[in-house]
């Protein structure tokens, strides 16, 4: 029993310190969402020309 009595005090503390998170709000998540989509298909792009650089230097090689 005392294993149930250490999970009930785990889990009390976990919702006191979800009391204490400060959320954001909307116009956060959606000014970070929009970065991180930014940012992401920058990096994608990079890569993808990175690739086709690098596609046509082993072609020109392997001729």
């Amino acid at each position: 029993m005392e294993y149930l009595g250490r999970i009930r005090e785990f889990f009390g503390e976990v919702m006191g310190e979800f009391r204490k998170v400060t959320w954001p709000g909307r116009p956060v998540i959606i000014n970070s969402t929009m970065v991180v989509l930014v940012v992401t298909g920058l990096a994608a792009f990079f890569l993808w020309v990175v690739d086709m650089g690098l596609a046509r230097i082993v072609g020109v090689i392997l001729r």
